[in-house]
């Protein structure tokens, strides 16, 4: 039977699935809204709870809810020692795995002061793709599907979290009805670094690129919630517009 989003992580018992849920989203959320730092720390829980949920699959035996490991590092190693004959993604890629997106949290600025760097863009796209691998290689190992289902359920998880723009490939739509130009195109850069001209006009479905420049585009660049770079068609988020894509999500969501 096809896994879906819904059932995902449905042989997990409640507390836990919803601890892997949880931090899997704010992870998600928070860079959507480009808040750094608080993407990073979510790894950091999703960490444990994915590891306390690969535990319980290689003993057999699913404690309730996460379980913060004393040292993550060894924790992830033992699974190798301890399990010999198991399945490899489960005692070897995913504890590995955790490791390195464990290592970010914690000694890149971010759990602690006196990391290296301070909480960035990077490092927090890295942590993003690195919670999707976890949680589709999960649900991979969990119900024996494809990684193409795998990742096909992550992306679902996504949308019902963030719930306001729909992605696939190369189309992005906003989801939600009666929204101005403006908002609409708040929520379209909220989840890229830069996008072009031309990918917005796509997104948007908009039919006159001259109206559209001169009654959203350069305005918002005018009012620096957008770097509009005319000279080659590209836009992205200033500080101020990322404040006002935060309030637009949030509103929406709370709605």
């Amino acid at each position: 039977m096809p896994v879906d989003a819904k059932g995902a992580l449905s042989v997990l018992p409640v507390g836990l699935a919803t601890d892997v849920l949880s931090a899997f989203t704010e992870v998600v959320a928070n860079f959507e809204q480009h808040r750094w730092e608080p993407s990073e720390l979510n790894g950091g829980k999703l960490c444990e709870a994915v590891f306390t949920a690969v535990d319980g699959y290689l003993s057999g035996t699913y404690s309730a809810r996460a379980v913060k490991p004393r040292n993550m590092v060894q924790a992830c190693q033992g699974l190798e020692q301890k399990y010999p004959q198991a399945v490899r993604s489960a005692r070897i890629q995913i504890p590995r795995m955790l490791v390195g997106l464990y290592e970010i949290r914690n000694n890149r600025g971010v759990g602690h002061a006196g990391g290296d760097v301070d909480p960035n863009q990077m490092d927090a796209t890295v942590v993003l793709y690195m919670s999707k691998w976890l949680v589709a290689e999960l649900v991979r190992l969990l119900h024996t599907c494809s990684t193409q289902e795998a990742a096909d359920v992550v992306e679902e998880l996504v949308e019902r979290q963030i719930a306001l723009v729909w992605q696939r490939g190369d189309k992005k739509r906003v989801l939600q009805p009666g929204l101005s130009r403006k908002e609409q195109l708040l929520l379209l850069l909220a989840g890229v670094t830069e996008a072009t001209e031309s990918e917005v006009i796509r997104w948007m479905e908009h039919s006159n690129k001259h109206n559209l420049r001169n009654q959203t585009l350069r305005p918002l660049h005018k009012a620096r919630w957008i770097e509009f770079d005319e000279a080659d068609s590209t836009l992205r988020l200033l500080p101020p517009g990322i404040e006002e894509a935060e309030k637009l999500i949030k509103s929406l969501q709370g709605s």
